[in-house]
Order: structure tokens, then C-alpha cells, then sequence
């Protein structure tokens, strides 16, 4: 039984997409909602749950939503090639049926390449967009590795592809402790690596087809580059970065602003790959402040 982490002021749902039962949180505001909606989109392996910290927070004056992508959290896990361009079709699709209407994309990791790949290709679903480290790409192009790491991701890659020893790495990947020492390597505030955030990662793996999921997702092709998204970009655009991220190196998210212009960078200190996580007082805050004045000026 999966815990409930939600705030009181959140509830879970559903949503049929492609035949497939998708999980969504939702937090409506105590008023009318005045602004434009949220919606928090995660990073790999993780959920709805991974933004518990934030949602509540975000929903002063707004509908916010939290979408767990086909294939992680309590969404269905079917047997299917991942890829950004599926879940790109679901984000469309679920903020054409389930949000209905033009919302602020947030997302961290892959869930912030994604909120820019959606923003680049489907203007008319966004009016402003949030990225949180993003990710370079769904896997790791090998020319953007150090040269000491390529042979270890090469080899890694072949064992995916090999039945029995897929399931066997899939296992150790989403033992609690390599989940927990992941962690610890890769937040910056240690202290926000605890026992409810292993768990919420780790119950969604023991779901049935978690493995194939895991598997086809690292497996599959990296997508497009966000330098490549980021000129295509004509919404406010927030880009926030954790210093101490090892998995997207704060270098690579300080060149964003030449790519997109009129975007605004700013560096989390101490902060590692999940900032919203490790520090959401401060994120909440940013993020609430710079819709104000964004929306504002549009206003």
C-alpha cells in the first residue's frame, strides 16, 4: 500500500489516456482561481509525490496539478518504447483534456526538458515555463560524457539489452539503499534525504512492468538537445539550478541564456538535482514572485 503523502488540501486522480490509467494530483485554491493553472511535471523515476513539498504552496490563487508520467509513480506501466515524443504527446493531451486551458509548465529533470520540448513545439498550452535542472537529454549522448565514464555507460548499455542481466541490474538500481546513497550523492541538503523520500521512489518500482519501463526508458534515444528548444521559446521562461548537481552540471544551465535571451537564470546554492525537494521554501518563493511579475506585465 502505497503511503499517503499528499497535503490535506490535495487529491488524487485519474485520467484514461491511450487506454491507459494515468495518476494526477490536484490542488484548487480556496477562491476562484485567478491565475493560470500549474502543472509540476517530474524527473525519472519518480512522481507526483516528488513535488508534496511544493503543490499546496503553489495553489494560492491557482489550479495546480501534478502528473505522473505513463509509466512511473501510479500511472499504468505497460510494455512500450519510452520516449520524450510519448510523453510529450501526454502532456499535451492531458492539458488539453484535464486542464483545459493554457497552463505554467514546471519540471525538474527530464520533467523540465519535457516542460521546454512541450513550450517550444505547443505554444498555445503554455503561458510561462519553470525549468529545474533540466536534463541534457532522456539518456546520456556519449560525445557529452567525461572519456574515463563512457566505457562504464557503454557497457551498462549493453547489459540493459540483455535478458536476465537487465532484471538483475533493475533490482539493485531500486534496492532502498542504492536509492538512498543515489540520493545522497546528488541532493545537496542531505537533510532532505529521508526515509518518506526513499519510499516514494521505491514503491512505484515494485509495481508490475516496472522493469521493462526501466529498462526501455534507459534504452532509449536521448531527444533533442534543450539548446536546440530554447530559441523556440516565446513564453517567460524561469531557469533554476542546484550548484552542487552532479547529473546536470550547473555549467551547462548557465549557457541557456544565450539561447533564450530574455530568460532569467538563477543558481541555488548548496542545492544539488531536486532543489524543490531539498529547499522549497526558497524555490516556492521564486517561483510565486517571478509568476507575479510576469503575469503582471502580460496583464
Amino acid at each position: 500500500m502505497r503511503a499517503d503523502l499528499k497535503p490535506a488540501s490535495t487529491a488524487e486522480a485519474y485520467w484514461t489516456w491511450r487506454g491507459h490509467r494515468i495518476c494526477y494530483w490536484v490542488a484548487e485554491p480556496e477562491a476562484t482561481p485567478e491565475r493560470p493553472p500549474i502543472v509540476l511535471l517530474h524527473g525519472f523515476g519518480a512522481s507526483a509525490g516528488h513535488w508534496r513539498k511544493n503543490i499546496a504552496e503553489l495553489a494560492a490563487h491557482r489550479r495546480v496539478y501534478a502528473l505522473d508520467w505513463l509509466g512511473f509513480g501510479a500511472s499504468a506501466k505497460p510494455a512500450l518504447p519510452y520516449s520524450l515524443e510519448l510523453w510529450e504527446a501526454q502532456l499535451v493531451d492531458f492539458c488539453a483534456e484535464v486542464v483545459a486551458a493554457p497552463a505554467v509548465l514546471i519540471g525538474n529533470s527530464i520533467g523540465a526538458l519535457e516542460a521546454l520540448i512541450v513550450s517550444a513545439h505547443h505554444p498555445e498550452r503554455v503561458t510561462a515555463t519553470v525549468l529545474i535542472n533540466c536534463a541534457g537529454g532522456l539518456t546520456h549522448r556519449p560525445e557529452e560524457l567525461p572519456l574515463v565514464t563512457r566505457p562504464v555507460m557503454a557497457a551498462m548499455q549493453m547489459v540493459l539489452r540483455m535478458p536476465g542481466l537487465a532484471e538483475r541490474f533493475f533490482d539493485f538500481a531500486r534496492s532502498k539503499r542504492n536509492i538512498r546513497n543515489t540520493l545522497r550523492q546528488v541532493y545537496g541538503n542531505a537533510e532532505a534525504v529521508t526515509e518518506e523520500l526513499v519510499e516514494l521512489l521505491y514503491t512505484p518500482s515494485t509495481d508490475p512492468g516496472a522493469a521493462a519501463v526501466f529498462v526501455s526508458v534507459l534504452t532509449a534515444e536521448a531527444g533533442p538537445r534543450p539548446e536546440a528548444l530554447l530559441p523556440l521559446v516565446r513564453t517567460p521562461l524561469l531557469v533554476l539550478w542546484g550548484d552542487k548537481d552532479p547529473w546536470t552540471p550547473i555549467g551547462r544551465g548557465r549557457t541557456f541564456t544565450r539561447y533564450a535571451p530574455t530568460a532569467r537564470f538563477v543558481a541555488l546554492e548548496g542545492l544539488g538535482h531536486c532543489p524543490h525537494d531539498e529547499d522549497p521554501q526558497q524555490v516556492n518563493a521564486m517561483i510565486r514572485e517571478w509568476l507575479k511579475a510576469v503575469e503582471g506585465q502580460a496583464g
